[in-house]
């Protein structure tokens, strides 16, 4: 691998499509604000951010991704994509979380937080914590807190970080589910099949 590679990352974990392109160690990045539309927004997204840069899909030397916590859909959605174009490429696909992002840079140790709605929050300790969904008024104040960041910061955080891990074997990308889904299947039996 390249001392300066070449890598698109992306993130879909919350309200917003998010790009970023790193190339000969500089960053530029697109964010654009959406609430719902990430699924058909987000190819379309990178393909002009690769234009822009001048560059194709074979120039990439990898993937970046942010796998969440955040929006289940979301989440999904970006992931997906990161192991269709690993496969399609034959690059490798890096999974970053949002809460290691936001403590990229942060001096350690420190604890990253992120909304997780309904008076909760998602936390961990940096370094060595486990990503934990936790009440926000019983958030322990023992450590500086890192985040939330915003789109922009937040995508070019997963280029340097999955930038890093290049290298270095890794498993394919998974969404980091720490609440359950908000759906879940119906409960009545299965309608009978007949022959």
């Amino acid at each position: 691998m390249p001392s300066d590679p070449t890598l698109l990352a992306f993130d879909t974990s919350a309200a917003h499509c998010a790009a970023a392109l790193l190339r000969d160690g500089k960053v530029t990045t697109r964010v654009e604000e959406m609430g719902k539309g990430q699924a058909e927004r987000l190819m379309p997204l990178l393909v002009e951010v690769l234009s822009e840069g001048g560059l194709g899909w074979a120039d990439l030397d990898g993937i970046g991704v942010g796998v969440g916590p955040g929006n289940f859909t979301g989440i999904r959605i970006s992931v997906a994509a990161a192991r269709g174009l690993a496969l399609g490429l034959g690059k490798p696909a890096i999974g970053v979380s949002t809460l290691e992002a936001q403590a990229h840079g942060v001096a350690r140790p420190c604890r990253s937080v992120t909304d997780a709605r309904r008076g909760m929050v998602y936390a961990q300790v940096f370094p060595g914590g486990v990503a934990e969904m936790v009440g926000a008024d019983s958030l322990p104040d023992d450590l500086p807190l890192a985040g939330p960041l915003d789109g922009a910061a937040l995508v070019t955080a997963i280029a340097e970080l999955a930038a890093r891990r290049l290298d270095a074997p890794e498993p394919r990308p998974a969404p980091l589910y720490i609440r359950g889904a908000d759906a879940a299947p119906p409960s009545d039996p299965p309608p009978v099949i007949l022959p």
